[in-house]
């Protein structure tokens, strides 16, 4: 897969002026505010998706993003991105291979996403597009209480965008013992994720080798996105909802929520947390 960047990379996060007010004082600065731009996704040059997202990371979001949408089955079927900034946003021009899924969907079935930071559906066009029953999970493994506690506690110092500005997502992965050897940070929680299994694949790391961190809440399109790359484990550092915890069941992923480092809620397969 080659990627040509057209414009150099963006900053991640900018700077603004701003009053800071503190009792009856107010002093003028600035602050750091976190990056949020228009990114278009094209799939041969056909519009899929505009998501608003943070412009790092973009080779892995490109990747992440057409594993988890289904437009690709398999990494090697994304032949080249192209970035390109212009006034109005950033766009991910994807060439994937004729066999890719992408190429069978017709222009009513494209999911046309507008602008989606936040929220998993809008944009969806049937009912039966709405929740995506994942596969179970190929392989699975147990990992150490200890191991994640290691992980949360150690999540803050791997988050350098958020400690700029306070208002970003992170999904992480974290090895057998709890050491996180990936980050990817994003103000979207479902970019974050897909630019972590976007790095996880062009790095050729096997997902069941560790788990999975998330700052947001678990909801079953995290989830989701979750098993389509083979994670088995993932840690949520806010709550679950009902539906993602019977997608997690039914996929096989030991689901954690409230994820701190001295107390959690394993809310299914709770053998696999030793």
């Amino acid at each position: 897969m080659t990627c040509v960047t057209n414009t150099g990379s963006p900053l991640k996060y900018a700077q603004r002026p701003i009053w800071r007010v503190q009792g009856e004082v107010g002093v003028k600065t600035s602050d750091q505010v976190a990056e949020e731009v228009p990114i278009a996704m094209l799939c041969n040059d056909r519009s899929y998706a505009v998501m608003m997202a943070t412009p790092g990371d973009l080779d892995d979001f490109a990747l992440g993003f057409s594993l988890t949408e289904g437009l690709i089955h398999h990494p090697d079927q994304l032949l080249d991105v192209q970035t390109n900034s212009y006034v109005e946003g950033i766009s991910l021009s994807m060439q994937v291979a004729s066999e890719a899924p992408v190429n069978s969907l017709s222009t009513d079935d494209q999911r046309l996403l507008p602008g989606r930071s936040g929220c998993g559906i809008c944009g969806t066009r049937q009912l039966e597009d709405l929740v995506r029953q994942p596969l179970p999970v190929a392989d699975v493994r147990s990992f150490s209480a200890h191991a994640l506690r290691h992980a949360l506690a150690t999540l803050n110092q791997h988050q350098p965008i958020n400690d700029a500005t306070g208002s970003m997502h992170a999904a992480a992965w974290a090895d057998a013992n709890g050491d996180t050897q990936i980050t990817r940070e994003d103000v979207g929680r479902h970019n974050a994720l897909d630019k972590l299994i976007g790095a996880l694949r062009r790095k050729a790391t096997n997902p069941v080798d560790g788990f999975a961190l998330i700052s947001s809440r678990a909801s079953y399109e995290m989830i989701a996105k979750a098993a389509s790359a083979g994670v088995s484990m993932i840690a949520a550092i806010s709550a679950p909802t009902a539906l993602a915890i019977d997608l997690a069941r039914g996929a096989g992923i030991c689901l954690v929520g409230f994820s701190q480092p001295q107390r959690y809620n394993i809310y299914t397969y709770p053998e696999r947390l030793i």
